[in-house]
């Protein structure tokens, strides 16, 4: 038996070695295993903060990029003409039913109103200044593609019927070439329901300098405005 304890000793120190060794080799392996995952979240983290950054900036630099304010295309058709209502540019003809007369013919001081499309889901309102023909009318309006107030732009009718439904504005003063097609619902004159006609004189933007449309916005808002015309 004395002869036999020496082997048993061994085998049980090595058993003890070898169990600690699977231990320490196991803690370690967790060890790294939390660290990689560690690593992998702050990463993941990081990341979606710097992608909410970027979006704040990207929003920041749509808001600001303009420079300058720009005159809404509403606020100035209330500015400019007899006619006023409550709502986006959309709403309009609706909101002017028994309150103001509608209609598919230009007149001079009436308000075009654009319908909403995909391009312009808050729709447009413009005011004429002078009926040319049939098909041809004059007009002046505000933030049409971006940019601030602009007068004496022409527009025509190219619906089938000549019931204006719809139309297509100059990009240029000489009026040579016209930009897309846009669906109205029509005119929005400045007289009650069922009210004849009068004889329209030319509106507070043809007759006055511009500055005093744009200094009463002004003043109305506190805000510095941008003055260009439309493209």
């Amino acid at each position: 038996m004395r002869n036999g304890q020496p082997k048993t000793l061994k085998l049980k120190l090595a058993v003890v070695s070898f169990c600690s060794a699977v231990m320490s080799f196991s803690g370690v392996a967790k060890a790294a295993t939390h660290k990689a995952h560690t690593h992998h979240t702050t990463l993941a983290a990081n990341h979606g903060h710097a992608s909410a950054h970027h979006g704040i900036r990207r929003v920041a630099s749509r808001h600001h990029g303009g420079g300058g304010h720009v005159i809404q295309c509403v606020a100035y058709a209330k500015s400019a003409s007899e006619v006023a209502l409550s709502g986006n540019a959309r709403d309009w003809w609706h909101n002017a039913a028994g309150v103001y007369e509608r209609g598919q013919a230009p007149e001079a001081g009436s308000v075009l109103n654009f319908r909403s499309t995909r391009r312009m889901p808050l729709g447009h309102v413009a005011v004429v200044r002078n009926v040319v023909d049939s098909r041809t009318i004059v007009i002046d309006q505000s933030h049409w593609a971006q940019a601030g107030v602009s007068h004496n732009v022409s527009v025509i009718d190219v619906s089938a019927n000549n019931d204006w439904s719809a139309v297509r504005v100059a990009l240029d003063h000489n009026g040579g070439t016209y930009g897309s097609i846009y669906p109205t619902y029509g005119f929005i004159y400045p007289r009650s329901p069922g009210a004849a006609p009068t004889t329209q004189v030319a509106s507070n933007a043809s007759q006055n300098p511009r500055d005093a449309v744009m200094a009463a916005w002004a003043k109305k808002t506190g805000a510095t405005t941008q003055v260009a015309q439309a493209r």
